[in-house]
């Protein structure tokens, strides 16, 4: 390898190159020769940072848990005034890229359907952000079966919502957040709640115009 490849194929481009092949083509595709052939480098630059494809693969996994699990779990614990606002927080969570990584997600989803240790993780994980979500629920007073219910339909929802690959425009998602808000927590959310959201979403719809443009 020389000194050039070495500049060249960083870890993160290898991720990179990884991350867009699990998503785009699945796990199979994840391959070092072909994301050689991708970056214009000899395998030998993999070797560099990673052991051998295994390696790369659970790297992909950790980024997975670190970025989207962590991300939800965060939102879901972050301060909030009421529900309504909690809520809005983790729906914060799922407009942002830079938060919650959805492709990701269903790559990884797609990837536990033939692959038990992946499965595991996946199921781990779903656990994880529902207990999450059922936690915030119960800090603001609903009982313990109510609050998994509610942290149930508010995270499958969402999973689903998804899943359906709407397309739906940003501005009608936050006429819609009201309802939403309302349907998950029993509970009309103020109007500063649904202000700081709407703000927040339309902030991500502008950041991602300006990468575009």
């Amino acid at each position: 390898m020389t000194a050039h490849e070495h500049v060249k194929a960083t870890r993160e481009t290898w991720m990179d190159a990884a991350r867009h092949a699990l998503i785009t083509a699945g796990e199979e595709q994840v391959k070092v020769a072909l994301l050689g052939a991708q970056l214009g480098v000899s395998r030998s630059s993999f070797y560099w940072y990673f052991r051998d494809r295994q390696d790369l693969l659970d790297a992909l996994l950790e980024e997975w848990e670190a970025t989207n699990t962590a991300a939800l779990v965060a939102q879901a614990q972050a301060p909030a005034a009421n529900i309504t606002a909690a809520i809005c927080n983790v729906f914060k969570c799922f407009v942002s890229q830079d938060t919650f990584h959805t492709p990701l997600d269903f790559a990884i989803r797609d990837w536990a359907r033939r692959d038990e240790s992946v499965r595991a993780a996946l199921d781990a994980s779903d656990a994880r952000r529902l207990d999450a979500l059922q936690e915030m629920f119960a800090r603001y007073g609903y009982a313990p079966t109510d609050a998994l219910v509610r942290a149930r339909v508010l995270y499958y929802m969402q999973i689903g919502y998804n899943a359906a690959e709407l397309n739906e425009p940003m501005e009608r998602r936050i006429t819609l957040n009201p309802y939403y808000v309302a349907c998950f927590s029993g509970q009309d959310p103020t109007a500063p709640d649904l202000a700081a959201f709407a703000a927040f979403a339309r902030q991500q719809v502008g950041e991602r115009h300006d990468e575009q443009s």
